[in-house]
């Protein structure tokens, strides 16, 4: 008994799988390669992908306080390779279905965030997303490998307020550190006038001390020398050379000096009184 069957050859990509039926029932799955087919019962019905694949899905919704902002979620994923069968057979179109069920995630989750809240929960929402997906596209014969949030996008007009909000609160920072640092300069300032004038002090008390030192040895000295004098003269006749010294210095300071000289008599007090009103009223008479 002989029985004549003809093959035909098909090839298969790498990282593809196809499927085959016999006589419309599902024969089996063939990896990449050349596969022999029994022509014309089998036949190659469909081939499923098992590349990674990416989808992003666009979605509006409302935040907790009222702001509405536009979401891209990114789904990352992939068919099993032992479930290719669920795959193809099961789900018509795996793109709706994951889309479907990232909108009801993203609506049921972001609502319960306040805009500022959203931003810095991204990962949370992220793996909330990718948890739902996970249980029911495993089903399907798909798997999830990854969720990201890409962009959480407000109107226009909340991003610039957004903005307003965060230069006036940097300025305000700006202010605060610039306050505190003229502080720090203002009081090492002090400080440094104080010892300053703690030294001077200590230098002029010193002077004096040096002063008196010698004053007291010249009156010594000079009563010692000359008979009949007494500590008050020699008092007056040292108080005389040093109010010299002093007229001295202040003619040598010149016409760009800044030191005024004042007879210190009490009787000059009157006669300066009276020199400016005796000017006064004399340019009034004029």
């Amino acid at each position: 008994m002989a029985c004549n069957q003809c093959f035909c050859l098909a090839c298969v990509r790498t990282n593809t799988v196809a499927l085959v039926e016999r006589c419309g029932k599902f024969q089996a799955i063939k990896g990449p390669g050349c596969q022999c087919l029994v022509w014309p019962v089998d036949s190659i019905v469909g081939r499923v992908s098992l590349r990674v694949r990416q989808l992003d899905v666009n979605c509006e919704t409302k935040t907790k306080d009222n702001v509405f902002v536009n979401v891209v979620i990114s789904v990352q994923y992939q068919v099993v390779l032992e479930k290719a069968f669920d795959a193809f057979y099961k789900l018509a179109n795996p793109e709706i279905q994951i889309q479907a069920y990232v909108f009801d995630v993203v609506r049921s989750e972001l609502p319960k965030m306040e805009l500022d809240e959203s931003f810095s929960n991204k990962e949370q929402l992220a793996n909330e997303v990718k948890h739902h997906l996970d249980e029911t596209m495993m089903s399907f014969g798909y798997s999830i490998i990854k969720a990201l949030v890409t962009d959480i996008s407000p109107d226009a007009r909340v991003k610039m307020s957004m903005n307003e909000i965060n230069a006036s609160r940097r300025l305000r920072e700006a202010a605060k550190e610039k306050a505190e640092a003229d502080k720090i300069v203002q009081v090492k300032a002090a400080e440094a006038d104080a010892e300053s004038k703690y030294l001077s002090g200590v230098g002029v008390a010193r002077q004096r001390q040096a002063i008196v030192g010698g004053l007291q040895d010249s009156i010594i000295e000079f009563s010692g020398e000359i008979a009949g004098t007494t500590p008050k003269d020699v008092m007056d006749l040292l108080l005389l050379t040093q109010y010299f010294d002093m007229l001295k210095d202040v003619g040598s300071s010149g016409s760009g000096g800044k030191t005024l000289f004042l007879p210190h008599a009490p009787s000059a007090v009157g006669d300066l009184q009276d020199s400016l009103k005796n000017g006064l009223m004399g340019s009034l008479n004029k």
